[in-house]
């Protein structure tokens, strides 16, 4: 079985059970980031507005890494840190997490430039750069490697669940649109983005922070001596492939391995005979006359 089984549906109960927290936590940042972002265009013009953008950038970069460490907060069950300090938990990530982001996001716009097979690839492999970041204490370049290795062996289940969740979003985007359908396009659009980050951000934080540590747990536990290897995992080093030379249960001249439980010793070392051979049996005695007897009758 997948350990990616049923993600979605835990992601949800999550979800539902902290939701005032999470609205809190992504509401009070969005509203904030766009009231400072609309005044510096109101105050400085063209040049407020760049502004801006970059704080844009960097209020979206301080969501991720604080709806991040909220999911990590309540997995125990408890809320144990209040909108305050999860943002102050979460600022000090930030820098690795916009660094981490802005290589991706330009290296998966590279990559579905060049028929979009590659950027799937990366954006399946590269999910998990923040959790790492946030949760394994990773460094932003070594968030990439640590992501891939990851989610190596469970590629398909990863990208399936985001092909779900992405599937939830179109839905949800109709028919949002749907409703707001009569207001102006400014107000679509402000209130369209203030329902995405509100709403729909904590969800996917959770269903990313989910899959975080189910493919570490799975990965951990394919790595303890004994444990089965990931699906499309390699073995570890050192380890010998099933019915190789130097394999448990194969022979070391061929790979005939063993039968019924029974290995020879290797050539050379079969046990001396522990007792003698019984003696052989005496010859009979020959026939009288010097070894000539008459025919019979004769």
């Amino acid at each position: 079985m997948s350990p990616l089984s049923g993600v979605l549906g835990e992601a949800w109960a999550l979800y539902r059970r902290y939701f005032a927290h999470f609205i809190l936590i992504s509401f009070v940042i969005t509203l904030v980031i766009a009231a400072i972002t609309a005044l510096l265009a109101w105050a400085a013009g063209t040049v407020g507005a760049f502004i801006g953008i970059i704080f844009s950038l960097f209020g979206t970069f301080l969501l991720q890494a604080a709806l991040v460490k909220a999911v990590q907060d309540v997995r125990d069950g408890r809320v144990d840190l209040d909108l305050s300090q999860t943002v102050s938990a979460a600022l000090p990530y930030v820098g690795s997490v916009a660094l981490a982001s802005i290589l991706a996001s330009i290296a998966i716009g590279i990559g579905f430039l060049l028929i979009i097979i590659p950027g799937l690839i990366l954006l399946t492999f590269w999910s998990l750069i923040v959790p790492w970041i946030v949760i394994g204490d990773s460094g932003a370049f070594d968030s990439f490697g640590r992501s891939w290795r990851t989610v190596r062996g469970y590629g398909w289940s990863v990208f399936g669940t985001y092909v779900l969740v992405f599937l939830i979003l179109i839905v949800g985007d109709i028919v949002l649109s749907a409703i707001l359908y009569a207001l102006p396009y400014g107000w679509r659009s402000f209130i369209s983005n203030l329902v995405v980050n509100t709403l729909v951000a904590p969800f996917i934080a959770a269903v990313v922070t989910l899959v975080y540590y189910r493919l570490t747990a799975a990965q951990s536990a394919a790595n303890e001596p004994g444990a089965p290897a990931a699906p499309g995992a390699a073995a570890p080093p050192g380890a010998a492939a099933p019915g190789a030379p130097g394999a448990p249960g194969a022979s070391q001249d061929g790979g005939y391995g063993t039968y019924g439980g029974y290995e020879p010793p290797p050539t050379g070392q079969y046990p001396p005979p522990t007792g003698q051979y019984p003696p052989a049996a005496p010859p009979p005695p020959p026939p009288p006359g010097g070894g000539y007897e008459p025919p019979s009758g004769a």
